[in-house]
């Protein structure tokens, strides 16, 4: 199975068509979305192209293939423009039966926040707008970054989970920034 993970759009409708464009092109079944699809927040700038209703509307065509949890700058308005569930602020993927995906926005659960997980689960989250791929003791803690509002140096980024690798990959090169290790 073939995943791609992504945080942090801020209602940029340039970052969301270079995502969805990256989407087509990865094979991945799912599109797993970290929150904060609309509002910028008030500690952020406007992202480039900043038309949060298109945007909406252009993540909207691939609803069925979105699975998404609610980030701290989505609001109950944001739910009369997107079709596709967000309002949890956490959800769980199943890897085989062996192995979880904790999807959250990192705002609630993050590194120095875990919720519970089981030995060989992982942490998804965004928020910080930075990538990482690592281990932390018996848990993978994987952050793909901001589409719109990278941080840090970093460019913008989205993840992948494919081939027994979870990797943070730079939307307009496809480098890999990151990488690690997951079996299941």
């Amino acid at each position: 199975m073939k995943l791609m993970i992504a945080s942090d759009i801020h209602g940029s409708l340039a970052a969301t068509r270079r995502l969805l464009a990256a989407f087509d092109v990865s094979g991945a079944r799912w599109l797993l979305l970290l929150g904060d699809f609309l509002n910028p927040g008030p500690r952020n700038p406007l992202p480039e192209d900043y038309r949060p209703a298109e945007g909406a509307a252009a993540l909207n065509t691939y609803g069925e293939r979105i699975i998404a949890v609610r980030g701290n700058c989505d609001s109950e308005v944001d739910e009369m423009l997107l079709d596709f569930p967000f309002s949890a602020p956490w959800q769980q993927v199943l890897l085989g039966d062996t192995r979880r995906l904790f999807l959250t926005h990192g705002h609630l659960y993050h590194p120095a926040r875990l919720p519970p997980l089981a030995p060989g689960d992982a942490l998804l989250y965004g928020h910080t707008h930075l990538p990482q791929a690592d281990r932390a003791g018996e848990h993978i803690l994987f952050n793909p970054g901001s589409v719109s509002l990278p941080k840090g140096g970093f460019p913008a980024s989205y993840g992948l989970l494919a081939d027994g690798r979870l990797q943070v990959v730079s939307l307009d090169g496809g480098e890999t920034i990151a990488q690690v290790a997951i079996t299941f």
